[in-house]
């Protein structure tokens, strides 16, 4: 037999920003204290408004089922003593223990509890331990430090179990049936029959509990009225889920406001409308900013909202006559002279100040205008737009809206008559701020943002601030990965000397890679040939690779090549090399000297002779082992031709030459032959295999 459970904790207005998370915990917390007691619901429904968290558990059996737990005591030839507290621990007498090959054991078996009462203990227990981000104690009860703490003032708990109240007590609040409807559209109380009916009987008191059902419904009906207006609502998901964790009846209403206001930068517009008022912005079908707003309200006024649009259109009215005189004012001093000021301001105790910071940034902008490392930039404009970046920092409008840093240096700037690209630097040297986010691609632009955030890495690194596990409070992560999106994106030839840093690239890069669907086994057998420093041809290398081994040919070079490494690293051989022959007049090849680098057995000396010319062994060779010979000979230079050109494509279009003579060889050559000179020349030939395949890539790193 089962019941639905219905809980709903009122209380006074909770944060919008907290109600999704507490929603989560609440349906967490509930199934873990439920689990604990061996109860499951068949399904889990939450709701959250301003003024309640609530929750249905569907299908929740009465009551707990009877469990045996069986627990292993002492030897039974253990002293008494041992047997005296395994007694007292499980409750029972000796006679109830059974010995199982001289060992005793204990089986308890728990009672099934009603579920109403495993409910009364749990509730209150969760409340306690709820993780509100921010809490309160309050009224004469928060003297104490032991009293309840909860986001707001907890004013009422429904606790049903199918029709019934479950009976328990939370800092003198008892549980009940009783909840309160809309806090203007309706009076007195509701008395909740049971979950099956608490969504019905709370609309009908103006509260729609369901936080996606607001969702769509402010959504709806701010596009209708922005349609009916000509106009259109600027997508903005999060404010929409904002606008629903501020009502509990909401009602979306259209409000005007003076025209010239729109001389303000839309961004700054924009801002005040969405972070201060929590206001929907509209644009006309050519896509500019209008000057109408949305705004939500929690009410169905009686005269359709006018006094409501028209109070929330006085408020804008200030915040937007605010913008508008800070603008005014910034422009009135010169980014010039707004950037004398960084000297004033901290960047760090060990770095200097944001001053210092922007002499490094101009300088090195410069160097790489000037190295030819970005391209088509002037190295005069970059300094520049260097010098001016972080300027609008100390600006009016940077100090109300921080979020407007940059592209306020750039409306300013145009405003100055400064050129273009300078302006458009300044507006966007932050980018990319993050994965997804645009990346610049205008040369002066691509400069500034570059240097900025080189030498961000370089400056923290060199005073050895490095993020460590998941900390990074530089945002030095951020930075790494948004110069290596400008570096690849613009194909920019950047050498990164220092070691540290080096690594840190490195490992940045291995993460995009994987995250951009590059299988982490062809990123390490790039990286690991090592003493690599240009991203964009690591890069190269990463996708010439993943292409390359995607195919039969590629494939089967790879089975190969590990064959080929399996049997060298099986005979530990490291490709010494055997003695040459030099031919006479004749042609007839004579002993040369011993390689001083391995001394050979005299076996191998006498059957090893290689010839200088020619570079084959003296001996016989099998078809399938000179054709390998004449293919390693064909294919080496070409992929070696190849990777000094950056074509690795090419280089493995080269080395995919060999797929089949590997293949022939080892169906009818014996490497490890009888004869040592056959053995040691023929593992010379498999490691001319591996150093040539790995001049691309350590195929050793790839699995399959």
């Amino acid at each position: 037999m089962s019941a639905d459970f219905l809980l709903e904790l009122r209380c006074e207005e909770i944060p919008a920003r907290m109600q999704a998370k507490a929603s989560e915990d609440l349906a967490r917390l509930f199934s873990d204290r439920l689990a604990e007691a061996g109860l499951k619901a068949g399904k889990l429904t939450s709701y959250a408004t301003p003024r309640r968290l609530a929750l249905i558990a569907h299908d929740l059996p009465v009551a707990t089922q009877t469990v045996s737990e069986e627990f292993k005591g002492p030897r039974t030839s253990a002293p008494p003593q041992a047997l005296e507290g395994f007694l007292r621990k499980t409750g029972l007498t000796q006679d109830q223990l059974e010995d199982r090959d001289g060992v005793w054991f204990a089986v308890v078996e728990k009672p099934g509890r009603a579920t109403a009462n495993v409910l009364a203990e749990a509730i209150p227990a969760i409340v306690r331990a709820f993780p509100w981000p921010k809490s309160m104690r309050w009224g004469d009860a928060s003297l104490s430090t032991e009293s309840l703490r909860w986001v707001r003032p907890l004013q009422g708990v429904v606790a049903l179990l199918g029709e019934e109240i479950v009976p328990f007590e939370i800092e003198g609040i008892a549980a009940d049936r009783v909840t309160a409807g809309h806090r203007f559209h309706f009076e007195g109380r509701v008395a909740i029959t049971s979950a099956a009916t608490y969504a019905q009987q709370l609309r009908a008191a103006h509260v729609i509990v369901d936080q996606a059902e607001r969702r769509v419904i402010i959504e709806a009906r701010a596009n209708a009225l922005a349609a009916e207006a000509g106009l259109e609502l600027i997508p903005d998901a999060g404010l929409v889920a904002e606008n629903a964790g501020l009502t509990e009846w909401p009602v979306p209403l259209l409000g005007r406001f003076d025209p010239a206001f729109l001389e303000v930068p839309p961004e700054v517009i924009q801002l005040t409308l969405r972070i201060n008022q929590k206001y929907f912005v509209l644009r006309d079908k050519a896509g500019a900013l209008a000057n109408a707003f949305i705004c939500t309200a929690n009410i169905e006024a009686k005269d359709g909202g006018a006094a409501i649009v028209a109070g929330n259109g006085k408020v804008l009215a200030a915040r937007l006559s605010d913008a508008r005189f800070f603008w005014e004012q910034d422009k009135k001093t010169r980014l010039e002279d707004h950037a004398r000021k960084l000297a004033r301001i901290t960047f760090h105790e060990k770095l200097g100040t944001v001053a210092d910071k922007v002499e490094r940034v101009a300088k090195l902008a410069r160097w790489l205008v000037e190295q030819g490392i970005v391209q088509g930039a002037d190295a005069d404009q970059a300094e520049q737009a260097a010098r001016l970046a972080k300027a609008d920092l100390v600006t009016e409008m940077v100090g109300e809206f921080p979020e407007l840093q940059g592209l306020m240096g750039g409306y300013y700037a145009r405003a100055e008559g400064l050129p273009d690209a300078v302006a458009d630097a300044i507006r966007d040297h932050y980018k990319p701020v993050g994965q997804g986010d645009e990346v610049p691609t205008a040369p002066v632009t691509v400069a500034v943002s570059l240097a900025d955030k080189l030498d961000t890495l370089r400056s923290f690194f060199a005073i050895d601030e490095k993020p460590t596990g998941s900390r990074d409070p530089f945002a030095l992560r951020r930075a790494a990965l948004g110069c290596i999106q400008l570096v690849t994106t613009n194909g920019l030839r950047l050498p990164i000397a220092e070691g540290d840093l080096l690594d840190f690239f490195a490992d940045r890069l291995k993460v995009q890679q994987r995250e951009a669907g590059v299988r982490h086994d062809l990123i390490d057998a790039v990286f690991a040939l090592g003493g690599e420093d240009d991203l964009v041809r690591l890069l190269a290398r990463v996708k010439a690779l993943q292409s390359f081994v995607g195919t039969d040919d590629g494939a089967n070079l790879l089975a190969g090549y590990k064959r080929a490494a399996n049997i060298l690293k099986k005979e530990n051989w490291e490709g010494e090399r055997v003695p040459m022959a030099t031919p006479d007049s004749q042609g007839i090849a004579q002993t040369g000297e011993e390689d001083p680098l391995v001394a050979l057995d005299d076996a191998a000396v006498a059957g090893a002779l290689q010839d200088h010319a020619s570079g084959r062994p003296a001996y016989a060779l099998e078809p399938a082992e000179a054709a390998l010979l004449d293919a390693l000979d064909a294919a080496e230079p070409r992929a070696d031709a190849a990777n000094a050109a950056e074509d690795f494509e090419g280089a493995m279009a080269a080395l995919a030459t060999l797929r089949a003579p590997i293949d022939a060889f080892f169906e009818s050559v014996t490497v490890n032959d009888a004869d040592p000179a056959k053995r040691g020349c023929r593992l010379n030939m498999l490691t001319r295999i591996r150093a040539a395949v790995n001049k691309v890539a350590d195929f050793s790193r790839i699995e399959g």
